[in-house]
């Protein structure tokens, strides 16, 4: 049964087929994909990357519209139709005219990243963010409107390593999967900061044909929430499935999609509804702390103990701000970076026979194997645990955070530095009161 008006011309050149008009044994080694308007044309549709790449395996060749012609060309597929209309197809194969293969037109990259040294001050914080981007951690950063959350979080892509082959392919098949794809092959990072009005299929994926949401999109990026307690507990709760597994799975009556969803997610939250908890301006809330216990509860236990980075931003009044040079007191995002890379290249080696990417994704034996800790350290997480109600699933993050830190050091092993730094991370929504 057809399904979808991207089987349009293949159903359309089977007929021709039927009636003669075109030589069947012309057509039979090729995958066929448009949708065929009323006159004849040939329109572009979703998804001809992967169908490419898939037709290749096989030893197919692929018609496609001549709008989809470059992007099937990065399949590498060498035997590739793109047609403009359906009288075109029909003169090619009876031999009245050839069609030339689509060309693929070079296109510079000139994207450039949000740079860190634009963000004044919040040294800490900025530490925090390169822990994250060498391990892969999933952060959350509370502090009031104008502490620089959202920039710390924008400025994120830019001290990721760049993206491998593969992974350049990976998120192109989901762009092309979406429609959003074009002639060039992606070459950044994907990084989305949705609404706080996003509804779960928007956030997950869904729709009559299960078509990929927000977490699909990021994959092997960035997903940013920002004021992450007015968003939907339903949304909020369905992200915890995909932040595990990678992967997340969209069920309709008609079919079950399971996508890849490795997205590294980042959320910022003011400490309170107005904002004002915890500052020293005139407007510093008078709710509190009542306020802060309310708005922080939005957030569910299991959810917060996803995020490997807990981190407080304080504001910094203006005056400090305006004093601070950037030239000579702001790190670049490029230097950063260099150590971002060499720490994740630590991790590769380390990792080439677990099936492990970054420290982000150790648990159980692997966790035990390569984060090993003496008894002074135990002691540490033992009091920590008391101290700050630490499930294990949090001391497991813990352990995560100083192996990624002793990584940025170049140590083999863990030492008790690397553990208190890491405790330092997940203390700041254990107490509304420690702003």
């Amino acid at each position: 049964m057809k399904e979808g008006s991207h089987f349009d011309l293949g159903v359309a050149i089977g007929l021709l087929v039927a009636m003669q008009i075109i030589p069947q044994e012309e057509t039979s080694s090729y995958l066929i994909l448009g949708e065929l308007a009323l006159d004849g044309k040939i329109i572009k549709v979703k998804g001809i990357l992967p169908a490419a790449i898939k037709a290749s395996s096989l030893d197919f060749g692929l018609i496609c519209p001549k709008a989809n012609g470059g992007e099937a060309l990065w399949s590498g597929n060498p035997s590739i139709l793109a047609a403009d209309n359906l009288m075109s197809i029909i003169q090619h194969f009876r031999g009245d005219s050839i069609m030339m293969p689509p060309k693929q037109e070079l296109q510079l990259d000139d994207f450039k990243y949000l740079d860190l040294k634009d963000v004044k001050g919040q040294k800490a914080a900025k530490r925090a963010m390169e822990i994250a981007a060498a391990g892969g951690h999933n952060t959350i950063m509370c502090g009031p409107p104008g502490s620089g959350k959202s920039m710390l979080a924008k400025r994120l892509p830019g001290i990721l390593p760049p993206l491998s082959t593969s992974e350049k392919l990976e998120i192109s098949i989901i762009a092309s999967i979406v429609g959003t794809l074009g002639d060039a092959i992606k070459m950044q990072r994907p990084f989305h900061d949705p609404h706080c009005s996003a509804s779960m299929p928007a956030m997950i994926g869904g729709g009559r044909n299960a078509v990929p949401g927000e977490v699909t999109m990021t994959h092997l990026g960035v997903l940013f929430l920002d004021e992450l307690p007015e968003f939907s507990r339903s949304v909020l709760e369905s992200l915890r499935q995909p932040v595990e597994s990678a992967t997340v799975t969209v069920s309709r009556v008609n079919m079950h999609v399971t996508y890849p969803a490795r997205f590294q997610l980042i959320a910022a939250m003011n400490p309170c509804k107005c904002g004002d908890f915890g500052t020293m301006m005139a407007t510093s809330c008078r709710k509190a702390p009542g306020c802060a216990a309310d708005y922080q509860s939005r957030i569910s236990g299991p959810l917060l103990d996803r995020f490997d980075l807990q981190i407080e931003i304080p504001s910094i009044h203006p005056d400090k701000i305006m004093m601070i040079n950037s030239k000579d007191n702001e790190e670049e995002s490029a230097d950063v970076l260099k150590r971002v890379a060499a720490a994740r290249k630590i991790q590769e080696v380390r990792y080439k026979d677990r099936g492990i990417r970054l420290n982000c994704e150790l648990n159980g034996e692997d966790l035990s194997d390569f984060a090993k800790i003496d008894e002074l350290m135990r002691k540490l997480l033992s009091q920590a645990v008391n101290r700050y109600n630490l499930s294990m699933m949090g001391v497991n993050r813990v352990l995560r955070v100083a192996r990624t830190i002793a990584d940025l050091q170049e140590r083999d092993g863990l030492v008790k530095d690397d553990i208190i730094e890491a405790l330092g991370y997940r203390r700041a929504m254990t107490n509304v009161g420690s702003y």
